[in-house]
């Protein structure tokens, strides 16, 4: 692909629309503690379906660089955040998914994490669009080809079963001001999924 291949790619309506989304999106999980879990939750329930939306219009794109893409979210960035969205939800993380690929369309139940499913959203959607920030037109390509990938691959599916849970949690008129939400600690009587993820989780006796 020519140069001009590329710019016409990257510069496209439907690509700077979906840049503008996806950056709103990451703006929106990184000021999570500014505002009430009402107004976290409301900003979500717009957002998620406009960003499902313009993914689900980008144009097919080729990768033209042999180098790998460099990733701008740590380990600490993710772990961070997604302990504010943990504190912010509360009991209300956790829900019971329909759909898993691993088991197709078993019998068998799922309980999956709100709170997890938006941060592998972020974590792929703040690499592509710090990347693209950076202005060189082939790392804006392959960021973009990259992200049309996963979007099929992983953070589609996880964009559309998360919003059944955040529009649950909006129409319930959830009042989590009556919520006492304590920071939680590794291996204190914490919900067995959040003990695994700090790998502190003990055998029941």
């Amino acid at each position: 692909m020519n140069d001009q291949g590329v710019s016409q790619i990257v510069y496209s309506k439907n690509v700077v629309e979906f840049v503008t989304v996806a950056n709103e999106f990451c703006t929106s999980m990184e000021n999570v503690g500014h505002r009430t879990p009402q107004e976290n939750l409301d900003t979500l329930q717009k957002l998620l379906p406009l960003l499902y939306l313009k993914a689900a219009v980008l144009p097919k794109v080729e990768s033209v660089m042999d180098e790998e893409l460099e990733k701008f979210v740590s380990e600490l960035d993710y772990n961070t955040l997604h302990q504010k969205w943990l504190k912010l939800l509360c009991e209300y993380d956790s829900f019971y998914e329909v759909f898993d690929p691993s088991i197709q369309f078993g019998d068998e139940t799922v309980t999956a994490s709100v709170s997890e499913n938006l941060m592998d959203i972020y974590q792929d959607l703040k690499d592509f669009v710090t990347a693209y920030s950076i202005g060189n037109e082939e790392v804006m390509n392959d960021s973009l080809a990259e992200c049309v990938f996963h979007f099929s691959e992983f953070w589609g599916q996880q964009l559309v079963n998360v919003l059944r849970a955040v529009h649950m949690l909006v129409v319930g008129n959830i009042d989590f001001s009556e919520e006492t939400i304590e920071e939680p600690v590794p291996g204190k009587g914490n919900p067995k999924w959040l003990d695994n993820f700090w790998g502190t989780n003990e055998e029941e006796e």
